[in-house]
């Protein structure tokens, strides 16, 4: 990455599940982790103290927050080599049913929060000449999803965006590419059992019998995905959507 001794990267909704095991990985290969998340909690500063890292509360969906907290990383830090979009909002109902206040929090947290915390980084890493962005975005966004039209669709949005800010943004030297998990054993999959109305024990089963792995993802595994999409050494890796699914879902993107 830079000339600078310690590279600087950013992971948004870092306080557990898949987010967290992405900053404990960049920890654990020398970067120093900004930990966000979208306020300052006594979870987010566990995790900041195990990644020995420094804490970024914004709400990602607030652009002036977001714009705030990256501009004093920034100035801090000389720069942000990287950054990793994986913040969030989920829930679940059939279309007709879903709240259309909530649809599109869905939609404006997911897609409209990673553009704000895009554009917010890009000066810094135009500065400083390079950087590597990763989204993470899921396999919904490829496949679909019942009674989740507005998680699938904003994780969708984030797959075009990935491709077309990778082929927008390749000359800079800044790389984008995403990562699209499975189902994945996180706090997230209680939505799902909830829409379901079973255990979340009987939602890991059910989930499990259809990859063709026999088992749901684990979140370090999504983080060693990262870890190898902001190699220096994988520049020519552009725009590309990694499918870590066990399994169930091969070349749609």
């Amino acid at each position: 990455m830079s000339s600078r001794r310690i590279p600087v990267a950013v992971v948004t909704g870092a306080t557990q599940g898949i987010g967290q095991a992405i900053a404990e990985q960049l920890a654990g290969d020398g970067y120093y982790v900004g930990v966000n998340g979208r306020s300052e909690t006594p979870q987010m500063k566990e995790v900041v103290e195990s990644v020995r890292g420094f804490a970024v509360p914004a709400d990602i969906h607030d652009r002036a927050a977001v714009s705030e907290a990256i501009a004093e990383i920034d100035q801090r830090h000389d720069g942000i080599d990287v950054l990793v979009c994986n913040a969030a909002y989920m829930s679940m109902a059939p279309l007709t049913d879903h709240d259309e206040d909530d649809w599109w929090k869905v939609v404006d947290t997911n897609l409209g929060g990673t553009f704000h915390t895009i554009a917010a980084v890009l000066p810094g890493m135009r500065r400083i000449g390079q950087g590597r962005i990763v989204i993470v975005t899921s396999e919904w966004g490829v496949t679909g999803w019942p009674n989740a039209t507005a998680y699938a669709a904003s994780k969708a949005g984030l797959i075009a965006l990935t491709k077309t800010l990778g082929r927008e943004l390749a000359r800079e030297n800044i790389v984008v590419n995403a990562v699209a998990p499975g189902v994945i054993d996180t706090p997230q999959l209680q939505v799902d059992a909830a829409d379901a109305g079973i255990s979340l024990a009987e939602m890991h089963q059910r989930y499990s019998e259809g990859i063709p792995v026999g088992r749901i993802g684990h979140p370090e595994e999504i983080a060693a995905a990262v870890a190898l999409l902001v190699r220096p050494q994988l520049g020519s890796v552009i725009g590309q959507t990694f499918q870590i699914n066990g399994g169930t879902t091969r070349c749609r993107v």
